[in-house]
């Protein structure tokens, strides 16, 4: 098979469900990429085979291998301790996870001549953090996206990374200060999927209603416990106060103003910079920043969007730039 010669660097981006590879030349652009379903549950163990079937999709032998996410967690490839908030973004690659050597042989298919493996393939960190209480929080895979970002130049400030499981994150010079995590993507598709509130919502594929969407932010956070506020989705509709086909909509709409509320709101906290006019970057996906952007223009706040596939390269171009510690 013919290799791609440009290729020096494998960034891959392996979550629970689906990965993302990017190829980086010794500059640090990308050159190629591939995403497909095989994430950490479906190559739960076979992860050097499923690697090598990567890089032969990109038809890459490069030098460095840089995975993040869920490939180092219990679910994945090997288990990487977390890192807490000492640790400063630009110093991750002190605490890469060396694969070891014998895992990389595994990477020759049996029949075939034996691939010559990468010289290093490790795994970044994912953080640890705890709120005044000793609550912990943690992510996997965010960090990589946050390292890219203030490799970027946004080193400071409150970072939102929208998701199945959103994390909002206060960086200063670079360094992790607080981490909060809210079920606002996996609430919306269980409960749109299962339940009393899935029996009255209509088809997944019905056209999406912007005022219903507007009515959900507009309502979170103002009867109560979400879990009120949830059953009241169900009431709008079999009371004819909302079309069904309009309740995914609302509920979207209604996780995503809980989320915010709760960010800009939470009693016996810190202020985060909130209130009217308060402004916070979002890396995510073009649909979610879409969502959150009308949420965020509903409460009088903004997001400043940065690019999510540049922040994910610039970090593996920075990792791989740095020695690999085994």
């Amino acid at each position: 098979m013919m290799q791609n010669t440009a290729i020096a660097v494998v960034g891959v981006d392996w979550g629970t469900t689906h990965r993302r590879a990017y190829g980086l030349n010794h500059d640090g652009q990308c050159v190629a990429e591939y995403a497909d379903n095989e994430g950490a549950l479906a190559c739960k163990g076979r992860f050097p085979q499923a690697l090598q079937s990567l890089l032969q999709s990109l038809e890459a032998q490069p030098g460095t291998v840089i995975l993040s996410g869920m490939v180092g967690s219990a679910l994945g490839w090997q288990v990487v301790p977390y890192v807490d908030g000492a640790v400063a973004l630009s110093d991750l690659d002190k605490h890469l996870a060396a694969v070891s050597a014998p895992e990389l042989l595994l990477l020759a298919e049996p029949a075939a001549p034996a691939p010559t493996p990468p010289l290093a393939v490790a795994i970044v960190p994912g953080y640890c953090v705890r709120n005044a209480q000793g609550q912990p929080d943690v992510m996997r895979g965010e960090e990589t996206q946050l390292l890219g970002a203030h490799c970027l130049g946004h080193s400071d400030g409150w970072f939102v990374l929208p998701g199945t499981h959103s994390k909002w994150v206060e960086l200063r010079a670079g360094k992790v200060l607080q981490l909060r995590t809210y079920m606002t993507g996996e609430l919306f598709d269980l409960l749109g999927k299962h339940g009393t509130l899935a029996a009255a919502a209509g088809h997944a594929d019905a056209a999406w209603d912007a005022q219903a969407f507007d009515l959900g932010v507009r309502a979170a956070g103002e009867g109560g416990a979400l879990s009120h506020q949830l059953f009241g989705c169900r009431a709008r509709v079999v009371s004819g106060d909302m079309d069904a086909a309009s309740s995914r909509a609302y509920l979207s709409g209604l996780l995503i103003g809980t989320e915010l509320k709760d960010i800009l709101h939470r009693p016996g906290s810190e202020p985060l910079h909130g209130g009217q006019g308060a402004s916070f970057k979002l890396i995510g996906s073009p649909s979610l920043a879409t969502l959150y952007q009308a949420a965020a223009g509903i409460l009088g706040l903004a997001f400043e969007v940065l690019d999510a596939r540049a922040a994910f390269i610039a970090a593996v171009h920075h990792l791989s730039s740095l020695r690999i510690n085994a």
